[in-house]
């Protein structure tokens, strides 16, 4: 039997599942590995313990599942997205990397919006100038470290990276690349003019490839230390956002999931590029050869749960113990006795700012309409309703760019729920579905190994052969028709509030 090797590269740590050609998870393992923060705002991270990881999780799930890694026929990788690595001629780094929730790079991000003009800015990389991503990153660097700098040679991706140590080319893909800042995303091609604006030079940046595509193997050293056999082909993989979408199915028009983790993320394909031109919305290229995703990402979804579990839920932290149960389906059960609009209270779900579609990071979080007769079960509804109109907002701008889901997956933790797919159906006003495999990026980095080498002869053709779907869980007209004035009223909220939060972060 042929097997593939999907690597998810995290922040929290790296795991890698060994799949048959089918998509069965056959062994996964997983290291975890430390978060730096030297300062308040700031996040770093070794790229060596993501090799170390890496090579440690491979041999794990060789010798757990006993494959004979001649049996192994690619392997794919998914990374933590906007990274910077900065290597010597030598590919030895220079410093930690700098990653995609580290908040220092704001004035590096209004520098580079001056030098390129936001909307010039947004026409070729197709998003804004944002704190997490990668550009802002350099040009921080350039200006706090220039000795640092000075040294550089190579500017590569977290996944890259470690795809260079395994391969010795420096290389990356579109899917990753497209969350630089620096992509001309609709050309895929590094764009000349963001880095001739930037002082980068074009030799710094990595050749491109498509995430399908092989662009190395493993090298002699690579072998030793993680057991794979010398000469096994490498992918491109693609950035943890899209290998993720591939791993859901996610591949084709019309194919589109909500993830309420932490953060919420709506995401739909495209085959073709569409750009939001107020940047509400991140247009990336996707992780099939050609074609494009939009994305959205509120920064509290399931967060907004978290925190009113961990201030408000205490009865169901301690029943959920007694009852060997999760304390969020306790809270689910409550919210569901309280009616559709929470008896007239809404809830914006801004605890940590806002992103999409936003773009404001003094919005704060809001109980609008609260009154003496309210319950707690009404204040736990209208959090999980919050939480759902904010995703449904980020929809309706995909809807207005002509990027038009015909049913929605669910992931995430949020998907778990029942409760929460059918609120969903009804306030999305679709089919909603969820996925048996739950694997996600390493089995959409898997897909795109095996597409790699001629497994399958396209990723959407292995995607409906690795991924099963549920039966769609369809939308009741009379709660879509309940929930719509609601939805309409919290859209409206917030630019009543804007200059009022403007007012506080100033205070």
């Amino acid at each position: 039997m042929t097997y593939l090797l999907g690597v998810d590269l995290g922040t929290s740590g790296t795991k890698t599942v060994l799949f048959d050609e089918s998509g069965r998870a056959v062994a996964s393992a997983t290291v975890e590995y430390p978060l730096h923060q030297p300062k308040n705002g700031w996040a770093e991270q070794d790229p060596e313990d993501w090799w170390q990881a890496t090579c440690t999780t491979v041999r794990e799930v060789l010798e757990a599942s006993s494959v004979d890694p001649a049996n192994v026929a690619c392997l794919g990788i998914s990374g933590q997205m906007h990274g910077l690595v900065l290597t010597d001629d030598d590919g030895n780094v220079l410093r930690r990397s700098i990653l995609w929730c580290d908040g220092r790079t704001g004035d590096e991000c209004d520098d580079l919006t001056r030098r390129i003009g936001k909307e010039r800015l947004i026409a070729i990389s197709a998003n804004p100038a944002l704190t997490g991503f990668t550009a802002g990153k350099i040009l921080w660097v350039q200006g706090h470290e220039p000795e640092v700098w000075a040294k550089a040679k190579h500017i590569l991706l977290p996944k890259d990276y470690v795809r260079y140590r395994l391969t010795g080319l420096f290389a990356s893909e579109m899917s990753d690349a497209s969350g630089t800042n620096m992509l001309d995303v609709p050309n895929r091609r590094w764009s000349e003019e963001i880095a001739g604006a930037m002082d980068v030079p074009m030799g710094m940046l990595p050749e491109l490839y498509e995430a399908s595509d092989v662009v190395g193997h493993i090298t002699a050293e690579a072998a030793k230390l993680t057991g794979l056999r010398e000469g096994m082909p490498v992918c491109g993989g693609a950035a943890d956002n899209m290998a993720g979408a591939i791993g859901t199915g996610v591949a084709e028009v019309g194919k589109a999931f909500t993830t309420i983790g932490t953060s919420g993320v709506v995401y739909a394909h495209a085959d073709s590029v569409q750009i939001d031109p107020e940047g509400r919305v991140h247009t990336f290229c996707s992780a099939v050869p050609g074609a494009y995703t939009v994305m959205s990402c509120t920064l509290s979804a399931g967060l907004s749960l978290k925190w009113f579990r961990d201030q408000f839920a205490g009865a169901e932290i301690e029943t959920a113990k007694l009852m060997g149960t999760d304390p969020y389906v306790l809270m689910n059960e409550e919210a569901a006795k309280s009616p559709i609009g929470a008896n007239r209270l809404l809830f914006l779900p801004y605890l940590m700012g806002e992103r999409s579609p936003l773009l404001d990071s003094n919005a704060r979080g809001a109980f609008i309409g609260l009154s003496a007769m309210h319950t707690r079960r009404d204040l736990l509804r209208a959090v999980t309703e919050g939480v759902m109109y904010s995703q449904r907002q980020n929809l309706d701008i995909l809807r207005g760019m002509q990027v038009v889901p015909q049913s929605m997956l669910a992931c995430g933790g949020g998907a778990k729920s029942p409760f929460w797919r059918q609120m969903m159906a009804d306030i999305f006003g679709m089919p909603v579905k969820t996925v048996q495999n739950t694997e996600g990026p390493a089995l959409g980095a898997a897909i795109l190994a095996g597409t790699a080498v001629g497994l399958y002869s396209t990723v959407p053709d292995a995607c409906r052969t690795m991924i099963q779907e549920s039966d769609p869980l369809l939308p009741d007209q009379a709660r879509s028709e309940a929930y719509e004035p609601f939805f309409q009223l919290y859209t409206s909220l917030y630019p009543s509030l804007k200059d009022a939060y403007a007012c506080l972060a100033s205070m």
